[in-house]
């Protein structure tokens, strides 16, 4: 991502800048190595992770201040 340019919450609706990373992989479609990746704002970065943790997707939560990508 550009440093010109912000990541932004991916949660429906939501236009905040993301401050979080979160990937997931669904094991039923995905192969081990295959992620995909949404990112969320401090408001929503719970609910994302909460809906995928109820479907027992694997999942990683981090900030992307530590991944380098811009905010």
């Amino acid at each position: 991502m550009s440093d010109d340019v912000a990541a932004t919450c991916s949660r429906a609706g939501c236009r905040l800048p993301a401050k979080w990373r979160i990937d997931w992989r669904n094991p039923r479609i995905h192969t081990g190595d295959r992620r995909k990746t949404w990112v969320a704002c401090d408001e929503h970065v719970g609910y994302l992770r909460e809906f995928l943790a109820a479907r027992d997707f694997p999942l990683e939560v981090s900030s992307l201040a530590d991944t380098g990508v811009s905010r």
